[in-house]
């Protein structure tokens, strides 16, 4: 019998400076300092908090923490939102080609993401194609909302989209779905970091609203689909979203029922809700084997080791533990099992390499 893995299932990775393309730059699009202090956009900058956004730092920082695997998602500047469209092309290019080199160099340690646009049905639909066929990456990362080609913002779970999941369905992806640009479309001026402790939580129980109401776990069975954060103010909407749809059945016409898809096999969240008491929520919700360790590292939200926030890779889980939350072989699961299984669905053989893979075998 195999030994349990530790596999951190929501990561991100900064390229190095000047691992990103001057385009990037001159564009405004997205680079990174020379001195590795800032991650910048045009009018938009963010200190570099922890040295683990880069790889080698990256590497040293899981051999620290026993982390046997990180699951990367894409970077959240990196959606393409409001680009022109060959500028967005290229940024979603360079961003997926180096999540794959990370993944081909370092295969024991990382699985990677890539992005596409959904503004862009057939584009999104080739680059699919490309990342799976040719990149061999099998996790597809999707934002909350985007913005489509007449400007207006849209959930991701639009039915215009099915041509994506229906893809997603045929090639067993596994799909993460993350918040961000909250501010460009909500009217709020952007203070106290009001968009990524608030708005972003309601940005992922948007999208799982629609999901839900949309049938889409059932309708397209070969995709696994992942919220960031928990879901955490989906969880706590569940019982609002059932008596919506039970009182007022008028304006759900052809939609499905809210409690269909709680603790869906197919529909998993991430342990980054920052307090047992939302993990809790979580599972008595979903139940334990729907949740997956996310570490956000190494973004400051994320599970870091930190004084100030009395926090360490792995804390609410050994809370959760002293709490009778859950039990140590469910953590086993959170860490282990429960990501390989969003990660390969029901495929023994992909789940087998994938394990190989992580062992080095």
């Amino acid at each position: 019998m195999r030994r349990k893995l530790r596999i951190n299932g929501h990561s991100h990775l900064l390229p190095y400076p000047e691992e990103i393309p001057q385009f990037m730059q001159d564009k405004g699009i997205f680079w990174v300092d020379k001195d590795r202090k800032f991650m910048l956009q045009k009018d938009w900058s963010r200190p570099v908090t922890d040295s683990s956004f880069f790889l080698n730092e990256k590497l040293e920082w899981m051999e620290r923490f026993k982390i046997d695997h990180a699951v990367v998602l894409n970077l959240s500047q990196l959606y393409g939102n409001g680009l022109r469209v060959e500028e967005m092309k290229q940024a979603l290019r360079f961003q997926n080609d180096f999540n794959a080199k990370i993944q081909h160099n370092h295969p024991s340690k990382f699985t990677c993401g890539f992005v596409v646009h959904p503004g862009f049905v057939r584009g999104a639909l080739w680059e699919i194609e490309r990342c799976v066929e040719t990149l061999g990456l099998q996790l597809l990362c999707l934002p909350t909302h985007y913005m489509d080609t007449i400007g207006t913002w849209r959930c991701i779970f639009d039915e215009e989209n099915e041509p994506i999941f229906e893809l997603a369905s045929k090639y067993n992806l596994a799909v993460e779905i993350h918040p961000y640009d909250g501010e460009k479309f909500i009217k709020l001026e952007n203070t106290s970091w009001r968009f990524h402790l608030i708005w972003m939580l309601a940005q992922c129980a948007d999208a799982y609203h629609f999901l839900t109401l949309n049938g889409y776990a059932d309708k397209y069975p070969g995709m696994r689909t992942c919220f960031a954060h928990g879901g955490q103010l989906a969880q706590i909407n569940l019982g609002r979203r059932i008596q919506g749809f039970d009182g007022r059945p008028d304006l759900f016409k052809g939609k499905t029922h809210p409690r269909k898809s709680v603790g869906h096999k197919n529909i998993f969240f991430d342990t980054l809700l920052h307090d047992t008491g939302g993990l809790e929520l979580l599972v008595k919700n979903q139940g334990y084997k729907q949740v997956l360790m996310g570490l956000d590292d190494p973004y400051p939200l994320g599970e870091m080791e930190s004084a100030v926030q009395s926090s360490y890779p792995g804390k609410i889980l050994d809370l959760a533990v002293d709490r009778h939350i859950l039990t140590p072989g469910q953590c086993d699961a959170i860490w282990d099992e429960n990501v390989i299984q969003w990660l390969c669905g029901d495929d023994e053989k992909a789940k087998e390499k994938l394990v190989n893979r992580i062992l080095g075998e």
